[in-house]
């Protein structure tokens, strides 16, 4: 495994760990045994299958995937001697609807990003694209059209995954519907859907805090993100990272109007 993210937690003196992998959502890992130093736990079929020593503040280990290092996320949050952004520069495009010019796709072979329209197609499954530019705090604007049974996302620094999907009813709960912070943040309130037609996210990322406003509604309110999510481009949470599509799970989705306005000193 190249990177995850994990939280390890003391539930009434029983070790409680979620985590996140190369993919798929957050969640519980199974039997999980803390002796000293040394932690282990089971994330699928082959029990005690992670195999840990914590020293130093870092995990050393075994993992199924092979031998891991981990080290503490950063807490991304700012105080008075690095106070957070106060002012903003004007909206500026991050495509100019014309062609793919400031993007570039993660699997060019399998590549299905077009520029059309002033929108940018996803006309098949297959790669995900991302911006050649890299951004740490900043304001998002971008419009979105996702088909029914539509699935795709945007991710903020290319790690923290906010939904776009409007697959069947009943197959996400609220963690992992339209507009939430995937498997971590459900949306407070609700927005009616409306597949196939245009709508649009106001995001504000600052450190790891994240406000989303859906349709002119907020719907996550300066939360904290706690850590990437499936997916993610990398586990680097303190560094710079590309606004990234994802296009590998449905065709059909578009994308238009999309700006970044970043701070100002």
């Amino acid at each position: 495994m190249k990177f995850a993210w994990m939280k390890f937690a003391d539930a009434g003196g029983t070790p409680a760990i979620r985590m996140v992998g190369r993919t798929g959502s957050v969640h519980p890992v199974h039997n999980p045994k803390v002796q000293g130093t040394r932690l282990t736990f089971d994330d699928g079929p082959s029990p005690g299958a992670w195999q840990l020593i914590v020293k130093d503040r870092k995990l050393t280990g075994q993992s199924p995937d092979g031998q891991l290092i981990g080290a503490p996320a950063p807490s991304l949050k700012y105080d008075a001697s690095h106070p957070a952004p106060r002012a903003w520069s004007s909206p500026a495009p991050l495509f100019n609807g014309r062609d793919l010019a400031g993007w570039t796709p993660d699997n060019p072979a399998a590549n299905h990003w077009v520029a059309e329209n002033g929108e940018l197609q996803n006309t098949e499954a297959g790669a995900n694209i991302r911006t050649t530019r890299k951004f740490g705090d900043f304001k998002l604007h971008i419009e979105y059209n996702c088909p029914p049974g539509g699935n795709s996302g945007v991710y903020l620094r290319g790690r923290y995954e906010v939904q776009v999907e409007y697959e069947p009813a009943g197959k996400n709960d609220s963690f992992h519907s339209m507009g939430s912070i995937y498997g971590f943040i459900p949306p407070s309130s609700v927005v009616s859907p409306r597949p196939g037609q245009w709508e649009g996210y106001d995001v504000t990322l600052v450190g790891r805090n994240v406000t989303v406003i859906r349709d002119g509604v907020l719907i996550i309110d300066n939360a904290e993100i706690p850590g990437i999510t499936g997916g993610a481009l990398d586990s680097s949470e303190g560094q710079p990272g590309p606004v990234y599509l994802q296009g590998d799970h449905t065709g059909g989705l578009k994308y238009r109007n999309i700006t970044i306005s970043v701070p100002q000193p």
